[in-house]
């Protein structure tokens, strides 16, 4: 099998991003560097018989793209043992380099495309190198920021409380321990809606789709919970339903600050027992009486 081995000067991501945060802890703040989880697009090219389409983007923290790709086809039935010839990044010329290594094009050994017909329809975009592009300026379009903000302060310690509102209020999970949980609180901590789901990102759409429903959006005086990590994709679900304040019980990834950052959104991680850290827009949350300030 083949692989692409020519080294080219690219701004190639790994694993791993630097960030700064601001730390609460109890009545301790302080700015630091933390380390958050690379999350990238991933675009996977098919190739045979002179002819190339894309069949899928995903997100993913960089690292054995080429396994991952391979992996993806032969689970979706699209590519089978033997079946690939080769697996390297985008080439093309007039590609942003970092953007070579978020596209991976797999060649196949066949003369056409398969018939990806009665396949999943991943397919997203048919331009190599895009890895997302489109889907970000389309929200950017949806989810212009304002000028001027409504004004939104939530005090550090009514954060400290959110976690086990959001927990007394996941019946499901504490029958079976499995489920992601999701909720909207107001400023000062009243919980209004609570969804479940084995997805994070469903227990989100079911919130705003009761928000929808009942004539409450947009949502930009509440604060959105989640229990596990938060990615693009929830940060993307925020900004399009007008969220200003979003928390998340555990990590969030590097494109979830770049996207916070971007569209205004305070972001808080690692919500829990008396402790967080701030990854963008820290104005909104009130630490003062956290800190001790008079």
């Amino acid at each position: 099998m083949e692989w692409d081995g020519v080294a080219r000067p690219t701004a190639r991501l790994g694993p791993v991003t630097r960030s700064r945060v601001r730390t609460v802890s109890g009545s301790a703040v302080r700015d630091r560097r933390d380390d958050l989880a690379t999350e990238e697009p991933l675009e996977i090219r098919l190739l045979a018989g002179g002819e190339s389409r894309t069949v899928a983007i995903t997100m993913r923290t960089p690292g054995a793209d080429f396994e991952l790709a391979a992996g993806f086809l032969h689970g979706e039935g699209i590519a089978g043992p033997g079946d690939i010839a080769a697996i390297g990044y985008c080439t093309d010329e007039d590609l942003d380099p970092e953007a070579r290594y978020n596209t991976v094009t797999v060649r196949l050994d066949a003369p056409r495309l398969p018939d990806l017909a009665t396949a999943r329809n991943f397919l997203t975009s048919s331009a190599c190198g895009v890895c997302g592009t489109a889907s970000l300026d389309a929200l950017r379009d949806r989810c212009a920021v304002p000028a001027v903000r409504p004004p939104v302060a939530v005090p550090a310690t009514t954060l400290y409380g959110l976690p086990d509102r959001l927990r007394e209020a996941q019946g499901v999970f504490g029958r079976t321990g499995g489920l992601h949980g999701a909720g909207l609180f107001t400023p000062d901590g009243a919980p209004l809606a609570v969804r479940e789901d084995v997805g994070r990102h469903n227990a989100v759409d079911k919130l705003v789709g009761w928000a929808l429903l009942g004539g409450r959006t947009p949502l930009d005086r509440h604060v959105l919970l989640v229990s596990g990590r938060v990615g693009y994709e929830i940060m993307q679900k925020a900004a399009s339903a007008g969220i200003q304040i979003v928390c998340a019980v555990s990590a969030p990834s590097s494109l979830a600050v770049d996207l916070a950052r971007e569209f205004g959104i305070t972001l808080v991680g690692f919500l829990r027992e008396e402790r967080f850290n701030i990854y963008a827009c820290p104005e909104r949350i009130d630490v003062e009486q956290a800190a001790g300030t008079p």
